[in-house]
């Protein structure tokens, strides 16, 4: 039997915050292939999801020439890379091998020390309806990841912005759920007693978190549209404020997702207002009383908002050059966890 909540009050939490925080970094590093992969063209080069066989890549050349010929029956084969030979394959192959890879592992990363832990009874079953529900969030996230891959495998040989987005947002909610129970461990407060009371910048610093996954989400779209690749000047698009066609597409709701000039239009107008949100917190910050750790995200939340402002406008002059644009992506998950970390520590600010 699973042990009770109050029998566990002397197990010292800090290994499985540990393991928690180990996962989350396999997490990130997922999300930076991922994004590599996506860069580079690499996506769409294995054409067949095998759960088990997967683990292992082409050893010798007729394996090698074997996985080459399912990828010449693709679409993006036949309609761009027709003229691909086997050493170019193998250069876009490694990279989602590699990627497909790193999620295996990262699922072992999980299962492993979860069993582990759970022989050694060290888990209560709080804690284990809330690693059952990462596991099915992982689980979910790696079935998404194919269905991603299997639209750009049909007729057209790019991937469903929708699916592309969708695969993007389930990684950082998992992360995120991760982290803020890793952090619940570390310092030893997994729940929050209803009557104490609420820091008067914790809504402030939910809505900000809130507001990072938004924008993150949104240059999911821009990266599954290739929205980078136009309007590249800035502040201005093409000499516009706001850019010609911006609600070309009807019914008007569709511009949103799939009208690039309305896309990165969204994804700039959200990274201005979260700019200004974030310095008016930083401001407003300034006269609460805080811990030292909430201080230091304090400071690290308006740094790391400048170095992403950077980032994302570098990218966007010089054509989303891939090291720049990775560098991006980094910083907007790096974003998220520094303001979920001040969020959890104003959570328990009182406690």
């Amino acid at each position: 039997m699973l042990p009770t909540p109050s029998s566990e009050s002397n197990v010292n939490l800090k290994p499985i915050a540990c393991w928690l925080f180990t996962c989350c970094v396999m997490i990130l590093l997922m999300v930076i292939i991922g994004g590599l992969t996506r860069l580079t063209g690499s996506g769409l080069s294995m054409v067949q999801w095998a759960p088990i066989l997967g683990w292992f890549p082409p050893f010798t050349e007729a394996d090698w020439l074997e996985v080459f010929a399912q990828y010449r029956q693709s679409p993006e084969f036949l309609k761009i890379n027709w003229e691909m030979d086997l050493a170019g394959f193998k250069s876009i192959y490694w990279l989602e091998y590699i990627h497909r890879l790193i999620g295996r592992i990262t699922g072992l990363v999980f299962l492993l020390p979860f069993l582990y832990f759970l022989g050694k009874r060290r888990i209560d079953r709080t804690m284990a309806w809330q690693f059952a529900l990462m596991f099915f969030i992982g689980a979910l996230q790696g079935g998404m990841g194919w269905y991603m891959v299997k639209s750009g495998l049909v007729d057209n040989p790019h991937v469903s912005q929708y699916r592309l987005t969708a695969h993007l947002g389930i990684a950082v909610a998992l992360y995120a759920y991760m982290l803020w129970v890793a952090l619940g461990l570390f310092f030893s407060q997994r729940q929050r007693a209803a009557d104490l009371p609420r820091h008067p910048l914790l809504t402030r610093a939910i809505a900000l978190t809130a507001l990072i996954f938004l924008t993150i989400l949104s240059g999911g779209f821009v990266a599954g549209l290739d929205a980078g690749m136009a309007f590249n000047t800035f502040p201005l698009m093409n000499d516009e404020w706001i850019p010609e066609g911006i609600l070309f597409l009807q019914p008007a709701y569709l511009n949103f997702f799939e009208n690039i000039a309305t896309v990165q239009w969204d994804h700039r107008l959200l990274a201005v207002i979260l700019f200004f949100s974030i310095l008016a917190f930083w401001w407003l910050s300034r006269a609460y009383s805080l811990s030292k750790p909430a201080r230091i995200a304090q400071h690290l939340l308006l740094l790391m908002m400048l170095i992403q402002i950077a980032l994302g406008i570098s990218t966007l002059l010089l054509m989303v050059p891939t090291p720049l644009a990775s560098a991006h992506q980094t910083g907007a998950v790096l974003l998220f966890t520094i303001s979920l970390f001040l969020t959890h520590r104003l959570y328990h600010a009182a406690s």
